[in-house]
């Protein structure tokens, strides 16, 4: 009789520390990201109660931007840094605005950034 509650015990103990580590488990995902040159890597993420960083400073209420400054940013990784930073400069001051990162997310800015063509019909703004 006692070894069946020794066992008894032991497989309680067993099946509750199985159920807290999985709660734990679930705090973090994994998500599979794929970059330009086709390789994937796996990113571990926050719970989604944690509140996201913020990328990209708030403009000035009276709507000045720091051009130079999130343009370098945003440029840092171009191959063609003087390029990037000429277009990015001009979308900027047309804009107000320059997106966080360097490269994607240009639908934050709207319509006014992801719209701007150069002359021969390609997207303007990096």
């Amino acid at each position: 009789m006692a070894t069946k509650m020794i066992i008894a015990l032991i497989f309680s103990i067993f099946f509750i520390s199985q159920v807290s580590s999985d709660s734990k488990n679930s705090e973090e995902t994994t998500t599979h990201v794929f970059n330009r040159g086709g390789e994937s890597k796996l990113i571990h993420q926050a719970p989604a109660s944690a509140p996201a960083p913020a990328l990209n400073p708030a403009p000035n209420p009276n709507g000045d931007v720091d051009c130079d400054g999130q343009c370098k940013k945003r440029c840092s990784l171009h191959s063609r840094q003087n390029v990037c930073l000429r277009a990015c400069g001009t979308c900027c001051v047309r804009c107000k605005c320059v997106p966080p990162g360097t490269f994607g997310n240009r639908e934050i800015c709207g319509k006014c950034y992801t719209d701007m063509t150069t002359h021969g019909n390609r997207t303007k703004c990096p």
